[in-house]
Formats: C-alpha cells, structure tokens, sequence
C-alpha cells in the first residue's frame, strides 16, 4: 500500500488524512503548527467536530504528524492542503510557495504532487511546477503533478468528503492514471478526469463564485424588500415551488469562511492579468461585504424604534463561527458586525457555544443579561432551540435582529417584542 503525505492538516487535510488512514494507506502529516502536531499524534482533533474528533482518536498511531519535512522523503503521493487566503483582494500564494519549496527538497523520482488548495488557473504550471523542477527534475517524467481542487463542507453529515464527487487533472497521462487510481481507492463517488490542469484549477473558484453571486442577488433583494415591506423567505418559499428553472438561495450577514468570500478574488486576479475585467464579480463582492454594515444599520433603527440610542446600548451578538455547528470564523461576517456596533458605542457581549475562548461571556444566559438587544449571527442549533418567544420574553429583551432569518418571526412578535430579520 502507498504511503501518503499530506502538507497542511487543517480543516482540509486533517479529514482527507483520517480518509485515507481508513483505507488502508500508510498516512504522514506534515504542519507547521506543532500543537496540531502533537495533537493529532495523541489521537485528539483539533477541529471542533464530533464526527472527525471520532476519527481522529480511532485513528491513533495510524495518523503520523511531524514538524520536520524529511516526513515527505518515501511518499509516493504527496498532496497540497495549505491554505491560500487572499489578503485584501489579491491571491496569496506565499503558502503554497513554501510548501512547493519544502517538497522540491525531497522530491524523488515516480512521486505523485497533488495540489488540493484552492488555487486559480495556471497556478501549478507557472509557480508550482517551476519550484519542484528546479531540482532537475521534469514533471510528466521524472515525477507526476497535478491538481484535484478540495470539496469538503464542514458539518455535512449528509455529503462526507468520501461521498463527495471530485475532478483532477495532471500534467501527463501516465500521472492522470496514478492520480484517478488514488482517488478512486478513497472516494465512494464518481471521479471526473478533465483535459487540462487549467480546467480543474478554474472548476474549484467557478464553484464558489456562482454561490457568492447568488448570494449576493438575494442580498441585494432583501435590502429591497425591505423598503417594499415584503417578506423575502416567503417569496423564496414560492419560487421554490416552481419545479424547474429555480435555486433557492437565501440572504444572511454577509459570506463567510476560507472559501466563497475570497475565491471569486482569485478569479477577478487572473482575469485582470489576462487583460480581462470581472465587473459583474467585483459587484457581488461588493453586495455581500456591504451585509455587515447593513446589520449594524438594522440594529441602530431598530433601537430607535424600540426607544433607545445605539450609544451606550448593550448588545448580545450571538455566534462568532461563519455556519452553524463548527468553530471556524475564517471571514466570519460576525466579526465585521461587532466591529461596526462597537464603533457606534455599543457594549457588546459575545457568546459562542464552539468558540468559546473568543467569546467575552461564558453562557448563553450571561450573554443576555440585561441587554437591549440580542443579534443572532450564527444560526447554531442550540440557538435555534433555545430562543424560543417564551425564553426571550422571560430574559425582557425588547430588539431580536435575526440576520440568518431563523427564529420564530411572528411567535416573538406576539410577545410583544421588535423582530427583524433580513429581507422580513
């Protein structure tokens, strides 16, 4: 069975490890964080999920973590997972440089490089492939290399990352064969080979950005209806009806996470090097980060409503993760949201039942007390289930902006307190 090495095991790499430790394959982590790194070696996740912190301590001794490259000496697949944030609106390649790098120095003859991270079109032929042959190496004949761009949806217990279908491309045949053969021995779906590395590259951030659009579209619809007093999820509850023709997506605070808030950004880049300008792109981004001051505008007339001032108001912001149930608040638009209420003189309680040391309170009931509003950022579960009309009536809050549009409108209503969601 071949050895696996796996650069970066982050919310990408660390389930993608536990994946192929499954199957029977020799697996070796490499992470610069050493705390991931003694940890996984423990047997302890460092991800907040209950599925993957399972697997990760059955997995124990299967899963070898190191901090020192040599691990990567002996692969024979080696595949990228480190992270390509994008600072400001420019792609951030710095990561995956160093990990190209790292590689370069072990690389040895017939290993197959797979970049899984998400990257934009001609990222592995003009700065990955470069790095690796600089050791007199050629790809497509001394070595393998190409891309299968990650698809994994922390918290989806319906799609597991081994039910998720995947594509890849390589830059020879010969590594098309030794990729699809691997992915075929992990993934319990089809596994579509396309003609050229661009292609796969371009799939992961077309992926994204038709989300982000779309996003975007019920964005700027709710901001609309608002104005016109209609209730955006009812009017998206009928469209949905429509059998053909129609996606539902829904407006929230704004995209968060590693991937929708900056992949479209990526694109926007290449394209501009290739002497093309992505207007309609720029605008959908442009929509969905304005969602946090949109927010923050909601809550100060809504306090006004209710007879209080924003300065000196003491809001309870419930929720720091960008989706509910994980403790990932990469973008998180509720980070932005705080930001823009503590500017306007706001007193804010955070409480996040996953991340709770970034929190300033340690309860849910804590974070209520006394508060003149509460704003539900991250639609968890647990809040779903405990903030019921009854419950906020009984703690005497008087203002709920629900911008994941995910509590009982009409139920907290009738208890006498101002609703607002987004869009309703």
């Amino acid at each position: 069975m071949d050895t696996i090495c796996i650069i970066g095991l982050g919310y990408v790499g660390l389930p993608l490890a536990c994946l192929c430790a499954e199957k029977g394959f020799r697996v070796k982590g490499l992470d610069l964080d050493k705390g991931i790194v003694e940890s996984t070696n423990k047997g302890i996740s460092h991800i907040k999920n209950k599925s993957l912190e399972a697997k990760v301590k059955k997995l124990k001794g299967k899963i070898e973590a190191f901090s020192e490259p040599n691990c990567i000496k002996g692969s024979n697949i080696v595949i990228v997972c480190v992270p390509t944030p994008a600072i400001g609106s420019k792609p951030d390649l710095n990561p995956l440089k160093r990990a190209s790098s790292t590689i370069a120095k072990f690389l040895e003859k017939g290993q197959l490089v797979i970049v899984e991270s998400t990257i934009y079109p001609g990222t592995v032929q003009e700065v990955v492939q470069p790095i690796l042959e600089k050791t007199g190496l050629k790809a497509g004949t001394d070595f393998f290399l190409g891309h299968c761009p990650e698809r994994i949806d922390p918290g989806n217990t319906v799609f597991s990352l081994e039910k998720i279908p995947r594509v890849l491309a390589c830059l020879s045949e010969e590594g098309t064969g030794k990729a699809e053969k691997f992915y075929k021995s992990i993934i319990n779906a089809n596994i579509l080979v396309l003609s050229s590395v661009k292609s796969a590259e371009a799939v992961k951030v077309v992926e994204n950005t038709f989300r982000d659009i779309n996003i975007a579209f019920v964005n700027e619809l709710a901001k609309s209806f608002d104005k016109m007093e209609i209730d955006l999820k009812e009017v998206i509850k009928g469209a949905s009806s429509k059998p053909f023709g129609f996606m539902p997506f829904y407006p929230g605070p704004g995209v968060g996470g590693h991937c929708i808030a900056q992949d479209p950004y990526y694109l926007i880049a290449r394209a501009e090097e290739a002497g093309f300008q992505h207007s309609f792109l720029k605008l959908a981004r442009s929509i969905n980060e304005s969602m946090p001051s949109y927010v923050s505008q909601l809550v100060e007339g809504a306090l006004l409503k209710s007879g209080a001032k924003i300065k000196g108001a003491k809001v309870a912001v419930l929720g720091l993760s960008y989706k509910p149930d994980v403790d990932d608040t990469r973008k998180s638009p509720a980070l932005e949201i705080i930001k823009l209420l503590e500017q306007k003189g706001c007193k804010i309680n955070v409480f996040d039942p996953w991340v709770l040391e970034d929190g300033n309170v340690s309860s849910l009931e804590e974070a209520l007390e006394n508060v003149d509003a509460i704003v539900l950022a991250t639609n968890h579960k647990i809040f779903i289930e405990k903030l019921k009309p009854s419950f906020l009536k009984g703690k005497n809050i008087r203002v709920v902006i629900d911008t994941r549009n995910a509590l009982d409108k009409f139920g907290i209503e009738a208890e006498g307190i101002l609703y607002k969601g987004i869009g309703r």
